[in-house]
């Protein structure tokens, strides 16, 4: 994604759900914290969010401008209306968490380290692709990323496994 279709996405949201503020997650939400990310971080065409104050809006917004929409048709881009258990993430997130203003909406993001502990719960191909990347372009560090996956609810979540998999990416992103 560009930066002006996160704000075209930010803007549509706030209109369809009459919310002023939401929570960015996903792969996208890197351009937040990073406006001049490299191009290998913006291969996703959506923008994860949900109203902060509403989060059960998230469906709306999924509706008129998600995946498939007229809206993605016509922009080649869309909101993928999500919940606050969507991205999991340290239980103290919010205490990192940056705040951002376009216009009159406020976005909540959570910290690039708690950002990349999502993606490596989720673990997919495409969540190693971009934490091997923000490895490689030193916007995260292996040393915070062990300390906030250790974190987590070890009764949900294979914390050992996890670490692994992490310390395998930065590993890889440094050959």
């Amino acid at each position: 994604m560009k930066n002006a279709e996160v704000e075209h996405v930010l803007r549509a949201a706030a209109a369809i759900a009459q919310e002023s503020s939401f929570v960015v997650v996903g792969s996208q939400a890197i351009l937040l914290h990073f406006p001049y990310a490299p191009d290998e971080l913006r291969t996703s065409r959506e923008l994860d969010l949900y109203p902060a104050l509403h989060p059960e809006k998230a469906d709306l917004i999924d509706g008129a401008i998600g995946a498939m929409s007229s809206f993605d048709q016509t922009f080649g881009y869309h909101a993928d209306g999500v919940g606050p258990e969507t991205a999991v993430m340290p239980s103290d997130w919010p205490t990192r968490e940056k705040l951002y203003y376009f216009g009159d909406v406020t976005v909540i993001c959570p910290e690039v380290h708690d950002l990349a502990v999502s993606k490596c719960v989720a673990g997919r191909e495409k969540d190693a692709d971009f934490v091997r990347a923000l490895f490689k372009h030193r916007m995260i560090e292996l040393k915070i990323m062990v300390e906030r996956i250790a974190q987590l609810d070890g009764a949900k979540y294979p914390i050992q496994h996890i670490t692994q998999w992490t310390q395998r990416r930065a590993q890889e992103a440094f050959p």
